[in-house]
């Protein structure tokens, strides 16, 4: 299956078929397939392929100028009739089929309308494009989950590489904030983590709802709940605040460190894993 930014390729009976991003079928690669000299004008001139064309953009396209069209139809058949797919296009507003220029030029038709075309060519012809087409999409679909996968890799990646740059990593307290009087020990807690107290940290963001905590992410909140253990236990020991906030924030710092640096390693693994 050839892929370029503009065109994919799909084989059909040993004849390499363009098939557009938007997933338009080349009716000119698939007229190499029909036996005898004939051109899409040809089909195109069918009473049947006219009527089937008119159906499709009723469904599809709500700018299909019916009166045009009602004239071509009144002449398809007739052997004097003949219209090219540009004329096709520019006057029934049609969107079906598109009649490309250039390096990727010729008629390319919506996969409906293609199939149909393929038909003409032969049975044989219209079964297994409709099968190769199926198996591309299918590829396609693998491709997208794949890359799905990729980018929320690096996403993830550069949400905690930058997290961590926002200092998760508490700052080391100094002698004064470790010595002043906490009224809770959810602040004690607090300034442990975070360096400052609920009230601090209201006031740096008035514009914000709920509290610090709330703005916690996943590493913080697991050290939140060590902390807390941690400084239970050194109230049943009789421990005086000071000492347990420079301990506590000693802990913090510590695990803290080992938890983003844990993730940031993992995700480096995952996003290595999934580019290779």
């Amino acid at each position: 299956m050839g892929m370029s930014k503009k065109t994919k390729t799909i084989t059909v009976l040993n004849e390499e078929i363009r098939v557009t991003k938007e997933d338009y079928i080349s009716l000119t690669d698939m007229l190499r397939s029909k036996d005898g000299n004939f051109f899409i004008t040809d089909w195109l001139r069918n009473r049947n392929t006219v009527e089937y064309l008119g159906i499709w953009e009723r469904v599809h396209n709500p700018d299909f100028n019916y009166g045009e069209f009602a004239i071509i139809k009144s002449q398809a058949g007739l052997n004097s009739y003949k219209i090219s797919v540009k004329e096709w296009v520019a006057k029934t507003n049609a969107i079906g089929l598109q009649a490309k220029a250039g390096r990727y030029g010729g008629t390319y038709a919506h996969p409906d309308i293609a199939f149909e075309f393929g038909m003409w060519i032969s049975a044989e012809f219209k079964i297994y494009l409709v099968k190769e087409f199926q198996r591309l999409k299918k590829e396609e679909q693998k491709q997208l989950g794949w890359d799905v996968k990729r980018q929320l890799t690096k996403i993830n990646y550069r949400i905690h590489t930058n997290a961590v740059k926002e200092n998760l990593i508490p700052p080391e307290l100094t002698q004064r904030q470790i010595s002043a009087i906490y009224a809770s020990e959810a602040d004690l807690l607090n300034m442990a983590l975070f360096g400052k107290t609920a009230q601090q940290w209201r006031d740096e963001h008035p514009d914000k709802q709920g509290n610090i905590r709330d703005y916690a992410n996943v590493s913080q909140l697991v050290c939140l709940a060590n902390l807390e253990t941690l400084n239970a236990h050194f109230v049943q020991q009789n421990m005086p605040q000071p000492e347990r906030l420079k301990l506590l924030n000693n802990t913090a710092i510590q695990q803290m460190r080992l938890l983003t640096n844990d993730n940031r390693i993992k995700k480096l693994k995952e996003a290595e894993t999934n580019s290779a």
